[in-house]
C-alpha cells in the first residue's frame, strides 16, 4: 500500500504542475489497485477540490486567468455536472469511459502545441457555452472536473496559451468536483476508508507541483512524463480485465 501513496503523490505532483486536479489519473490508481467504482468517484473528486485549488491560485497569482472565458464554460458545465453525478454506469463500461477519457489529455500533451499570442482567437460564446455542458455532464458521470478534456479544446481552437488554460481549467474542475459531488449526494456517496489519508498525500504532491510548475519547472518535460503514465493506466483500463 505504501507504493499507492508514492503514486498517489507523484501523480498529484505531475497534474497540478500543468493546471489539473488529477480525477482521472486517480481514477486509473484506485481502478488498478481495485477500489470499487463506487468509491472511486467521489474519493477522486473531493482530491480534485483540495488539488485542482493550489493549482488555480498558482497560476491566478501568475495573472494567467481569462475570467470571462471561464465563467461562459461554466455556465452550462456546472448543472450539467449535478446531473452526471445522479448517473451511475456499470463497473467494465465505467472502466472503459475512464480508460478512453485519458486518451484526451494523452493527445494533448504528446501532440498540441501551446498557440503563440499571435496566433490566439477570440472564443465563441455559444461555442464555449455547449463545450462546457458536455464536458460537464460527462464530468460527473465518471468522477471527473473536466478539465482534462477542456484543456485540449482550447488549446486547439487557439482559445488560450498554455497557462491561460491551465487557470481556467483548475478554476473549471474545481467547480465542476463540486457539481459532481453535489449530484452524488443525492445517490448516496461511499468514500475509501483512507480517503483523509489519500487527501493529505495529493494535497501536498499538489502543494508542491502547482508551485513548481508555474513557476521553476519545464513543463513540456512534465507533460511527456504525464502522458506517458496515463498511456500505461489507459491501456489497462480498456484493454485488459484485471
Amino acid at each position: 500500500m505504501e507504493c499507492f501513496f508514492v503514486i498517489l503523490f507523484f501523480v498529484a505532483f505531475l497534474y497540478s504542475s500543468v493546471g489539473h486536479g488529477g480525477a482521472s489519473g486517480y481514477l486509473a490508481l484506485m481502478a488498478l489497485y481495485g477500489v470499487a467504482p463506487q468509491e472511486m468517484k467521489p474519493t477522486a473528486l473531493v482530491l480534485n477540490l483540495f488539488v485542482s485549488m493550489t493549482s488555480f491560485i498558482q497560476y491566478y497569482r501568475g495573472h494567467y486567468f481569462k475570467r470571462d472565458l471561464f465563467i461562459t464554460v461554466a455556465l452550462a458545465s456546472i448543472p450539467l455536472a449535478f446531473l452526471g453525478g445522479t448517473i451511475s454506469l456499470e463497473d467494465n463500461l465505467y472502466k472503459r469511459i475512464l480508460g478512453a477519457v485519458l486518451l484526451f489529455p494523452i493527445f494533448r500533451f504528446f501532440f498540441f502545441k501551446s498557440p503563440e499570442e499571435s496566433e490566439l482567437r477570440p472564443y465563441n460564446t455559444y461555442g464555449a457555452v455547449v463545450i462546457g455542458g458536455i464536458v460537464g455532464l460527462l464530468s460527473g458521470m465518471i468522477g471527473i472536473g473536466g478539465g482534462i478534456i477542456l484543456s485540449p479544446i482550447l488549446i486547439l481552437l487557439k482559445w488560450t496559451d498554455q497557462k491561460q488554460t491551465a487557470a481556467i481549467s483548475a478554476a473549471f474542475i474545481f467547480v465542476n468536483s463540486l457539481s459532481g459531488l453535489g449530484g452524488m449526494l443525492t445517490q448516496g456517496i461511499t468514500f475509501t476508508s483512507n480517503m483523509w489519508l489519500y487527501v493529505a498525500v495529493a494535497f501536498a504532491g499538489g502543494l508542491a507541483g502547482a508551485y513548481l510548475g508555474s513557476k521553476k519547472l519545464n513543463q513540456n518535460a512534465l507533460k511527456y512524463v504525464l502522458a506517458t503514465v496515463l498511456m500505461m493506466a489507459a491501456y489497462k483500463l480498456l484493454f485488459t480485465t484485471a
